[in-house]
Parts: C-alpha cells; sequence; structure tokens
C-alpha cells in the first residue's frame, strides 16, 4: 500500500489539485480452529504464512478501495469489522503523517509536469485546422512546440511539457471559432500588399482583412511599401465588417497623432463600398 500513500504524495506535489490525500494499508489473518488475530500493516512473511491479505484504501472521509485474497474458504462478518476497524486507525495514522510533509496541492504544477488541455471547435473548423494535408496543423505544432490531435466530433488535445507553448497552441485553436468584433485589436501577420491600395492583413487563423494605405498612418502614405512589407507583425483594430463579409482595418487608429498633424474632419469613413447591384435600374433589353 505505500504505492498509494507514495501515490498521492506525488500528485500533491506534481500540483495535481485532488480533493484530498489517499492512504493504504494491507490488513493480515491468522486463524487456527477458533483463535483469530486480525493483523495490521503486514509485510511478506505473514502475507505469505497467513490466511488473508486485505488491502483497504481511502481518505479520512471514507474507503475508496478494497481488495481481498484469502487462503480459507470465507471470514466473518465479525472479523470484517475488526479488520476495517483496525485499517481506519492505521489509515488516520498515516494520513497524519502524510499532512505533517504535505497537506495540499502545490499551487502550480511541477515544471516536469506535462501539461494538456482539450478544446472544442466547431465540426466545420477541423479543416481549417488540419490544412490542406496537414499542412496547418503541422506549422502550428512546429511554431508552438505542443503536440495536436483532432477527434471527429471537433475535440482538439493540446499537450507540452511548456505550459507557454500549450498556452500559444490553445489561443490559436480557440481563435478559429471566434468571431472578428468591431472596434476589438487583434495582432496580425501582413500576407499581401497593394502598392497603392493598402496591405491584407491576416488577424485571425483563416481571416483577413484590409488596412487601407489611408489607414497606415496620419501622414499622407505614397507607397504601402514605405511602412509594411509582407511578413511584417501588426496591431490592428477592426474598425467596419461590410455586408458582404469583408473587414476593415486600421493600423492608424492604435497611433497617437503628432503634434500638430492635422485631424480627421469625418473620422472613419468606409474604404471598401459594397458593389451596387447591376440590376438596381431594371433590365432594359438591347434588342430594340
Amino acid at each position: 500500500m505505500a504505492s498509494v500513500c507514495g501515490g498521492s504524495l506525488a500528485l500533491f506535489d506534481a500540483g495535481v489539485p485532488l480533493k484530498e490525500a489517499c492512504a493504504g494499508i494491507a490488513m493480515g489473518l491468522v486463524k487456527e480452529n477458533e483463535k483469530v488475530a486480525v493483523l495490521t500493516d503486514i509485510i511478506g512473511l505473514e502475507d505469505f504464512m497467513g490466511d488473508m491479505d486485505f488491502k483497504v484504501a481511502g481518505t479520512k472521509n471514507g474507503i475508496t478501495a478494497i481488495q481481498m485474497d484469502i487462503k480459507i474458504p470465507g471470514v466473518t462478518i465479525d472479523i470484517l469489522k475488526v479488520a476495517l476497524a483496525q485499517a481506519k486507525e492505521a489509515r488516520f495514522h498515516i494520513l497524519d503523517a502524510m499532512q505533517a510533509v504535505l497537506s495540499n496541492h502545490r499551487d502550480n504544477l511541477s515544471e516536469f509536469a506535462p501539461r494538456m488541455v482539450t478544446v472544442d471547435i466547431p465540426v466545420d473548423k477541423i479543416g481549417a485546422l488540419i490544412g490542406p494535408g496537414g499542412k496547418n496543423i503541422r506549422s502550428l505544432q512546429e511554431d508552438t512546440g505542443a503536440t495536436i490531435e483532432v477527434d471527429d466530433d471537433g475535440r482538439v488535445y493540446i499537450s507540452s511539457r511548456n505550459s507557454e507553448s500549450v498556452e500559444a497552441a490553445k489561443s490559436y485553436v480557440e481563435s478559429l471559432s471566434a468571431v472578428a468584433e468591431v472596434g476589438k485589436v487583434y495582432k496580425g501577420k501582413v500576407v499581401k500588399i497593394l502598392s497603392k491600395l493598402g496591405a491584407f492583413v491576416q488577424f485571425m487563423p483563416g481571416k483577413e482583412g484590409l488596412v487601407h494605405i489611408s489607414e497606415l498612418e496620419h501622414r499622407r502614405v505614397e507607397r504601402v511599401e514605405d511602412i509594411l512589407k509582407e511578413g511584417d507583425e501588426l496591431q490592428v483594430k477592426v474598425m467596419e465588417i461590410d455586408g458582404q463579409g469583408r473587414v476593415n482595418l486600421s493600423r492608424k487608429a492604435l497611433i497617437p497623432r503628432p503634434d500638430g498633424a492635422p485631424s480627421d474632419d469625418g473620422g472613419y469613413r468606409p474604404r471598401r463600398p459594397s458593389r451596387p447591384d447591376r440590376n438596381a435600374g431594371g433590365y432594359r433589353s438591347r434588342r430594340g
């Protein structure tokens, strides 16, 4: 039963939040005709020569597991009562000794303890996580150092020996099911530049938005390449999501206005108006 006691202390020491410590004790029995002796904390010889090996494990609030081997036809209720009473006394004595060493689990997991978390994502987002031929998930594992497994029901298992890598991978996976919010600030990466128009920034997994050239800085910018290049990381603010789901972003909104810089007279204005309906004016045949 030392394995129960040692295992409980090891889990406490590793920071696993067990409700209570658990200890175990092995009870023995020697029976000769009507003479009966119940032994507490038996050793190998007493187990080999005796008539019973009765293991009892539990906390101060009750028994969690029992296991019995006997070499006689059976044991009486009275014998069991005595064995359980002695086991309780011994268990409490061991628990007191254990709690004197470590009374509760540590606040933080041991640096040597592996970390594992689960995240549930919509089933229709599994493809975006895995990517073509597993490209996305391999890249994510390489970038974070975490091991990632995905079930068909959308449950994602993330594990690593490093809490930072687990949190990085978890953050990415959770963002797959997130929805962009107007006014919220995101960290993104420049994925494409159109010199006179702006920069497309991936600010969520599988989600890109346009930073119009006029939303780069408070001053006039002639070429996007003067400010950004592909691969650059930056903070952007979602300014608008139009009727077609296109996202307009701003870098300028997060930069303090320089002294003497002119103020915007009308605030933010959409840079990509929705296309007009081709049939808005009615259909007119080309035939006379």
